[in-house]
């Protein structure tokens, strides 16, 4: 069976085998994890040479270091001799990684730089010192957000981000600085769900707000009713399954973070980043919005809080989140955000332990054999028609519907199901991106 055979985008039906199959899991590593640009670290993180993080690419184990000459690099965290892992720090500063087994050291380019008894090996026939070093990816960045891919055929960072990076600016780019996470690494956690449905909830899922997150709402809101979100003014995107969710309110996500000054502070900031990104953009920043870069890189706007659902198996999925602002930010606002999305999305906050709630039954509920033969219902249409053509990418009108995760879907689809990538279509172009940027 086809993965297009369990994905109706145009109606809108998932068949629930795509959330518990353990085959489809292992081809989802395969197909969609091992082929995708995956994000792995912010440039903050690793600012010197030398500087270090750890992380997970799906289930492979990676390092990503800034190396001598400010290059980033990104290789595999698991010693070419016998498999050991090379490094057990989340983070640090060093000048090589020395496997603890039998002392195999690399650089930070992951090259084969010593052993113990260097000339037993030299002496054999046919060994050669850089056939042996850590498996690297190819690496790139997008306004301070690294990425790598260990797939040689996929296409640049710029065309799997299309046109949707002239939405990403609307956070990464709002003045001068750049952005950065905050210091203190990253919350981590673990849920018993398929690492799809958190990402489809991030997506293009604001519907479940309406319902899911009333309790959490109403006293940080401060009136009664908790979120409310209106199909006028706001929109779904997506380029390439990348899928935004979005509306026009400039600061909606952070008021529920129930902190008068930074609203205040970002009532201050609205002229400058209106005439930096325009009108339509600047609400974006802190909008009653979420997004996911697919597969697994999601974030909500107002919180800044950024997180990435590693695969752990078809029911597993770990958590890594940090929070990003701009660099030039008043340092007590930053603490302000920190404490704020702590709050709400962290594995304590009031909101992020609804989400998970959903997401842990969503998956367990499938145990039994007849509710995983049965389909899972994406039928909610969107709201009407996009009178702008202003905007890049695929644009629905209106917040609540199922358009993006379709979408997502059907991106989803398409990378299981092709061979190569010469098999799987990339929408937006450079000169497109940059004609709607302008």
């Amino acid at each position: 069976m086809k993965a297009a055979d369990l994905v109706d985008s145009s109606f809108g039906t998932i068949g629930r085998r795509i959330f518990w199959d353990p085959a489809i899991y292992e081809l989802e590593l395969e197909r969609v994890f091992a082929r995708s640009w995956l994000f792995v670290a912010h440039e903050s993180q690793i600012e010197e040479p030398g500087a270090f993080v750890t992380t997970y690419m799906a289930q492979d184990s990676v390092i990503v270091a800034r190396a001598d000459d400010g290059a980033i690099n990104v290789f595999l965290n698991s010693c070419p001799h016998r498999g050991n892992r090379v490094c057990f720090a989340d983070s640090g500063k060093g000048r090589a990684f020395t496997c603890n087994y039998h002392g195999w050291a690399f650089g930070l380019d992951g090259a084969l730089k010593k052993m113990p008894k260097m000339g037993l090996y030299k002496s054999t026939p046919g060994f050669r010192m850089e056939d042996w070093g850590l498996r690297r990816a190819r690496v790139a960045s997008y306004k301070g957000l690294v990425f790598a891919t260990f797939c040689e055929e996929a296409p640049s960072l710029e065309q799997w981000l299309g046109d949707f990076r002239w939405y990403l600016d609307a956070v990464l780019d709002v003045e001068d600085g750049g952005t950065e996470f905050l210091p203190g690494g990253a919350t981590r956690s673990v849920m018993r769900c398929n690492w799809k449905f958190p990402a489809d909830n991030f997506v293009g899922d604001i519907y479940h707000a309406l319902w899911t997150h009333l309790g959490g709402a109403e006293p940080t809101l401060g009136r009664h009713g908790g979120v409310i979100v209106e199909n006028e003014g706001s929109y779904q995107v997506s380029v390439n399954g990348h899928g935004w969710e979005f509306n026009d309110s400039f600061f909606g996500n952070t008021a529920t973070m129930g902190d008068r000054e930074l609203l205040r502070y970002m009532r201050s900031r609205q002229e400058a980043i209106t005439a930096r990104l325009g009108d339509f953009r600047s609400k974006m920043w802190g909008s009653v919005a979420s997004a996911t870069i697919f597969p697994n890189f999601s974030f909500l706007p107002g919180y800044f809080t950024f997180r990435t659902f590693q695969p752990k198996g078809p029911t597993t999925t770990e958590i890594h989140a940090w929070t990003l602002v701009p660099k030039n930010m008043p340092d007590d606002i930053k603490d302000r955000f920190r404490r704020g999305s702590m709050r709400t999305f962290s594995p304590s906050g009031i909101l992020e332990m609804d989400d998970g709630e959903n997401w842990e039954h969503s998956t367990s509920a499938n145990a039994g054999w007849v509710t995983r033969n049965q389909k899972l219902c994406y039928a909610m249409a969107p709201a009407g028609e996009v009178e702008r053509d202003d905007l890049p990418g695929e644009v629905t009108a209106g917040q609540l519907s199922d358009a993006n995760q379709r979408l997502f879907y059907k991106r989803w689809a398409e990378m299981m199901d092709a061979e190569s990538w010469a098999d799987i279509p990339t929408a937006g172009s450079d000169a497109r991106y940059s004609e709607a940027a302008e």
